[in-house]
């Protein structure tokens, strides 16, 4: 069984490496800080750590307060209260003046299960990637969160990071080099490519394996970075595949699917499908409800299935 690791965790303690390397590095919470795995941070650099309270809108306007004075700040909670709660004052104090701060939210998605609709963030990445001068990471696994993380921290600009709460399957060893703009593929194929972000390209990975048994060739690739695209990849597979598929724990507006049809609207118009949240959901176990909103493998395949016939 492959390795799995939470990516909020690694996330947590890569914080703390960074600030023992960089003191410009300081970081700001809204009461989550176990859940979101700063307390890592906390707990080493205290001085470097401000507990801004149930008080989002609050945490990203002094963190842009601190950009504006040189340092790089880390500002978390959950994906449902950032961008969301706090949008206006992403947009105008971090996004149109250009500050240096990275949001990193944790427990995006149907996944986080239990919490119910309220707290699942199906609607991050369409707030996050309207925002002008924002880059936008989506990593697969522990390995990827870890150098997304210090890609952020070099990159001068607004960053916003998406993780999960729950662990996932690694993908990736100590060979793997994340770079922002960068998508990865993971899987070769000629029939369809299967475009993936987050905990969606273990099932996609998944979905491939099962289609090879049925004699369907899928290519499976990573877009880790969502914001800027890798329009690059993405024309070869339209070209190469001539059928496309992308796969999200997202609504299909404004996610992935919209980002990938973007590209291939302009270029290269070729079949495309789209596997993402449709509607909200209930309290219930993550898997549960992932399995009943389809975003699982057979799910997948089914997408597969109806995009060759239009290929």
């Amino acid at each position: 069984m492959a390795e799995e690791l939470a990516m909020r965790e690694v996330y947590g303690k890569t914080l703390a490496e960074l600030g023992a390397e960089n003191p410009d590095i300081v970081v700001l919470d809204a009461d989550l800080s176990a859940s979101t795995q700063t307390k890592f941070f906390a707990d080493k650099f205290p001085e470097r750590f401000f507990d801004c309270g149930i008080a989002e809108q609050n945490m990203v306007t002094i963190a842009a307060g601190l950009a504006s004075a040189g340092k790089i700040p880390f500002a978390s909670t959950f994906a449902v209260f950032a961008p969301g709660r706090c949008f206006d004052q992403v947009r105008v104090s971090i996004s149109q003046a250009k500050m240096n701060v990275k949001l990193v939210s944790t427990h995006s998605g149907l996944s986080v299960g239990e919490d119910g609709a309220t707290h699942q963030a199906i609607e991050d990445l369409a707030l996050a990637t309207s925002l002008l001068n924002f880059t936008v990471l989506v990593p697969a696994d522990g390995v990827e969160t870890a150098q997304a993380v210090r890609a952020a921290a070099a990159l001068q600009g607004p960053v916003y990071i998406r993780l999960p709460r729950l662990k996932s399957p690694v993908f990736y060893d100590k060979r793997y080099k994340f770079k922002i703009g960068k998508a990865s593929q993971l899987r070769a194929g000629n029939d369809v490519t299967i475009f993936a972000i987050g905990i969606m390209v273990g099932e996609a990975l998944t979905a491939a394996q099962n289609l090879a048994k049925k004699g369907i060739d899928a290519r499976v690739i990573n877009m880790s970075t969502l914001k800027p695209i890798d329009e690059t990849i993405i024309r070869r597979a339209a070209v190469e595949t001539g059928a496309v598929v992308t796969v999200e724990e997202h609504i299909e507006n404004g996610g992935l699917g919209s980002a990938v049809a973007r590209v291939i609207a302009k270029d290269i118009p070729v079949p495309i499908e789209f596997v993402a949240v449709q509607s909200y959901a209930e309290s219930g176990p993550p898997a549960d409800l992932l399995k009943k909103y389809g975003l699982t493998a057979p799910s997948i395949e089914k997408a597969v299935k109806k995009v060759l016939k239009r290929k």
